[in-house]
């Protein structure tokens, strides 16, 4: 075994206990794969990450480090908060990027490029690995699981990058925050449901209510989501939502997550506040 540095940091939040926690597990080389799902399991967070030297590809390429991301059922080759977690945490401890104001993170996905300004740190989106229309047999699903007729889906589309997303659109943010899913029901897909909110109607001007169904992760619902919400951003930013806009999530958990989401010419960025809540050093 061996003692780690370690940080919890609350993602997509301003204020401590807001947002979604990530734990954040730094010089994690020597620590074998089975050790990190263990540990994973143990912290029963939607994602548990490790920080690691990126391989010769990886560093080839730019990256600065490489994140090992697992939930308490599986690795994900990417996911969104923890990639934002995981880099505050990283430039905390003392992470020197290789680009003034720009991280490059190694992943399963490849590398994906972050911004670091004023207003915190985003991430660009990755490609979707699967994109386009949802056919009928999948929806049928989707509607038993979230438990409403076929007809309240107004939209959908595939929006899996990475962790398998399904984008569906309802009415408003009101049927959103009303659902009550059969979390038995989601035979593997993972779930995204987005909703819109009249102008002026969100105190704190989010335009959409998020939500997210993965219990096939070990995650019934996630409180705030960065890869759903980018790839429902590559979906819906420029169109029927404006090219900036903000999201809220995990009101239903108790929770404030906000996720700014802004289209830069082909580029959508997702971005947040995050701020560490634990900091200590983990035995493995």
């Amino acid at each position: 075994m061996s003692t780690h540095p370690f940080r919890q940091v609350d993602v997509f939040s301003s204020a401590p206990l807001g947002g979604n926690p990530v734990a954040v597990v730094h010089d994690a080389d020597g620590v074998d794969e089975a050790r990190m799902a263990a540990f994973a399991r143990w912290t029963n967070l939607s994602e548990t990450t490790f920080l690691l030297a990126p391989t010769p590809q990886g560093a080839a390429a730019g990256a600065d480090y490489r994140l090992r991301i697992f939930t308490p059922g599986e690795e994900l080759p990417f996911a969104g908060h923890p990639t934002l977690g995981s880099a505050h945490a990283w430039l905390e401890a003392g992470g020197a990027p290789r680009v003034a104001g720009r991280v490059v993170q190694e992943c399963g996905v490849g590398t994906v490029a972050l911004r670091v300004g004023e207003d915190g740190l985003a991430f660009a989106a990755p490609p979707r690995a699967r994109s386009g229309e949802v056919d009928e047999a999948d929806l049928a699903r989707v509607a038993r699981a979230l438990r409403v007729a076929r007809p309240a889906i107004v939209d959908a589309r595939w929006c899996d990058n990475g962790p398998g997303w399904v984008g569906v659109r309802l009415a408003d943010a009101a049927a959103v925050l009303a659902l009550e899913p059969d979390l038995t029901a989601f035979d593997g897909l993972e779930v995204g449901v987005v909703g819109t909110y009249a102008p002026g109607e969100h105190p704190d001007g989010a335009a959409v209510e998020v939500r997210a169904f993965c219990p096939g992760f070990g995650v019934d619902e996630d409180p705030v989501t960065g890869s759903l919400n980018a790839a429902l951003g590559q979906w819906l930013a420029g169109g029927l939502l404006p090219e900036a806009y903000t999201a809220a999530q995990g009101t239903v958990l108790g929770r404030s997550g906000r996720v700014r989401v802004s289209r830069v010419g082909a580029d959508v960025w997702v971005g947040g506040d995050t701020l560490t809540t634990i900091t200590g050093s983990v035995t493995l």
